[in-house]
């Protein structure tokens, strides 16, 4: 049965993507044109969501994580293509994390 140890460089990749999609999208919300942001804002959710919820069934041991992975690869894929857009610290460390957390999920999912 594969599980946490089988996955764990994948679930801390995407532990950290969703702790930092979650910061970036709450520092998005302070920035001066929030409207200028929504999009940033609902990728970080989806992202943080999706990232979560692949935790999970890597750390079961899911016959589904490889599944979810190359989802959760695609939509860190997106969220880092809008965080790159923006100057701000917080997204561009974003759109790093997601990227990494998008390569992590690739791999597991292969």
């Amino acid at each position: 049965m594969s599980g946490y140890h089988e996955y764990k460089a994948c679930i801390e990749a995407c532990l950290r993507c969703a702790a930092v999609c979650n910061h970036c999208a709450s520092a998005c919300t302070q920035e001066k044109d929030v409207n200028m942001m929504a999009r940033c804002i609902q990728l970080d959710m989806e992202c943080a969501a999706i990232c979560y919820a692949a935790v999970q069934l890597m750390s079961l041991g899911s016959s589904k994580a490889k599944d979810l992975c190359r989802i959760c690869a695609d939509i860190c894929e997106a969220c880092a293509e809008e965080c790159a857009k923006h100057d701000m610290e917080h997204c561009q460390e974003c759109a790093r994390e997601c990227r990494r957390c998008a390569e992590e999920c690739r791999l597991m999912a292969a």
